[in-house]
C-alpha cells in the first residue's frame, strides 16, 4: 500500500509540475481566424497564417501569467485573393502602414469555465482594452517526451473601436460587412525545456 500511494503521489507531483512555465507555439497546430457576418444573412472566416505567441502559464501561480502575440495583418487568408487584398488595403488593416497586430496580457482571471486574459489589443494603430477568455485542455505527454497544453479562446470585437470603419449599408439597412468581428483562436503549445 506504501509503494502504491508512493507511485501515486510521484505521479501528482510530476504532473502538477509539469502545468507550469514557459510555452512554445506549435504553429503547424494552431490557427488565429475570424468570423464576419456578411450582408446580414451569412457568415464569411477567415485566418492569418504568420503569427507568433509566446506564453507563461502556471496554473497555480495565475500572477506569472503572461501571453504576447503578434500577427502580420499581410498573411490574411479568406480563401478569395480579390477579398485578401482588400482587406489588407486602407480600406480595411492597412497593412502597409501597420504590418502588425499585436495582443498583450496584464492580468489573467480564473473563473469556472477556464480563464479570462485581459489585455492590449493593437490593431492599425489603435490600442484598446479587451477581455480574452480561454480554456485550458491538457497537459499531456506526446510520444516524444513534450508536455503538450491546448488553449481555445474566442471573443468579439467591434472592428470600428479599432478604425477599421470601410463600411456599405444594403437597401433594406444591413451592413455588407458587419461591425462586430469574432476572433477565434486555436492553439497548441509545447512546453519549454
Amino acid at each position: 500500500m506504501r509503494k502504491f500511494l508512493t507511485i501515486i503521489f510521484t505521479m501528482f507531483a510530476v504532473f502538477s509540475s509539469t502545468f507550469a512555465g514557459n510555452y512554445n507555439l506549435d504553429k503547424s497546430h494552431s490557427n488565429v481566424g475570424f468570423n464576419v457576418d456578411h450582408m446580414v444573412i451569412a457568415t464569411v472566416s477567415g485566418n492569418f497564417s504568420d503569427f507568433s505567441v509566446s506564453l507563461n502559464f502556471d496554473e497555480n501561480n495565475l500572477s506569472d501569467f503572461a501571453v504576447e502575440a503578434a500577427i502580420k495583418i499581410a498573411s490574411v487568408n479568406t480563401d478569395n485573393e480579390k477579398r485578401d487584398k482588400h482587406l489588407a488595403s486602407p480600406d480595411f488593416f492597412d497593412a502597409a502602414q501597420f504590418p502588425e497586430m499585436t495582443f498583450k496580457s496584464t492580468k489573467l482571471e480564473k473563473t469556472a469555465k477556464g480563464y479570462i486574459a485581459h489585455g492590449t489589443l493593437t490593431m492599425r494603430g489603435v490600442s484598446k482594452e479587451i477581455a480574452l477568455p480561454f480554456a485550458v485542455k491538457g497537459p499531456i505527454k506526446d510520444p516524444w517526451g513534450n508536455t503538450r497544453i491546448g488553449i481555445k479562446a474566442s471573443t468579439e470585437i467591434n472592428r470600428k473601436d479599432f478604425g477599421v470603419s470601410w463600411s456599405k449599408t444594403m437597401d433594406n439597412g444591413g451592413l455588407i460587412a458587419s461591425d462586430e468581428v469574432e476572433i477565434v483562436i486555436n492553439a497548441e503549445f509545447i512546453q519549454a525545456k
